[in-house]
């Protein structure tokens, strides 16, 4: 176990190469790695999340993940089903003498984690989403903004993720959060950063891959399998661009080129979430995410 923390937490934007050090880390350090990303908990949806599953294979190894593939697509897996899965995959770890390293990209859910959050679930709130519904991304995200507490707005990127994300804020409005105590647990917190034209390429180039790896065929198998399109489109980025072109709404060349703006968009986002978290007194050690991995690993032993 490690000495003076309970978790190893690798954070950083889209395309900074977090999932391959992760796993070069937990080879190291005899760890696994519990993922805390919001869309790769779905099965079958693995080149538009990014999975990189065989980033987890090291040195012909096999390093254990916890929290990918765990739910179908067309559900709405939250921060709150997170928590208590994420717990579960802690304590197993622990039981059997191992150390956990958490990698991702979701703000929410790292910070959920960090800090602890007591949340409670959220049901549906049919006559809010009536009084909601119709309005435009932007007057959802205002609405949203008017509320104090903490935010999902890295990925919020629908308006029916918008409308939820205030459904769910009304309810902690109206009720009051139940007491669901969360561990305080002692994170070493490193932060994988690239510099923006470096992010830019990369995102680029990613995008490019994952299309000519069959990204498109994948969302037309989850469309034939009966998975509605707006609830592709609610996950947002590669799902709600390349639904809406496999559904004839954007040609290939529109859909490229408002997804690959997108996920830029979104990897600023990220950033901002990540400096928010620094301010709200997370210590977030930054590394320089185009070193090679064994500098990386270095830098991270020497901090533990």
């Amino acid at each position: 176990m490690l000495a003076s923390y309970d978790i190893v937490t690798i954070l950083g934007p889209t395309a900074a190469g977090k999932t391959g050090f992760a796993a070069a880390l937990a080879n190291e350090i005899d760890a696994e790695i519990i993922s805390a990303d919001s869309r790769q908990v779905y099965r079958r949806m693995d080149l538009g999340t990014g999975k990189d599953l065989a980033d987890y294979v090291v040195e012909n190894r096999q390093v254990p993940y916890h929290l990918i593939d765990i739910a179908e697509p067309g559900t709405k897996y939250n921060v709150y089903e997170y928590q208590h899965d994420f717990l579960e995959a802690y304590e197993d770890i622990r039981r059997r003498g191992k150390n956990t390293v958490v990698c991702g990209g979701t703000g929410l859910y790292l910070e959920s984690i960090l800090r602890g959050y007591r949340l409670s679930p959220v049901p549906p709130n049919e006559t809010l989403r009536r009084e909601l519904e119709g309005k435009s991304l932007a007057e959802l995200t205002e609405i949203l903004s008017q509320y104090k507490r903490l935010h999902n707005t890295t990925d919020v990127d629908t308006p029916q993720r918008a409308i939820r994300a205030i459904e769910i804020e009304e309810h902690y409005r109206r009720e009051p959060i139940p007491d669901r105590p969360f561990p305080t647990l002692r994170s070493l917190n490193i932060g994988v950063d690239i510099d923006r034209e470096t992010r830019r390429q990369r995102i680029t180039q990613r995008l490019r891959q994952r299309l000519d790896e069959g990204m498109t065929d994948e969302i037309r198998r989850l469309l034939a399998e009966g998975i509605a399109p707006e609830d592709l489109i609610y996950y947002g980025l590669e799902y709600k661009y390349l639904t809406l072109h496999a559904i004839g709404k954007l040609s290939y060349d529109e859909m490229f080129r408002q997804l690959e703006i997108a996920i830029h968009q979104f990897a600023k986002r990220q950033m901002t979430w990540f400096r928010g978290m620094e301010r709200r007194g997370i210590e977030i050690h930054w590394i320089d995410g185009t070193l090679p991995t064994r500098e990386k690993i270095d830098q991270t032993l020497k901090l533990l």
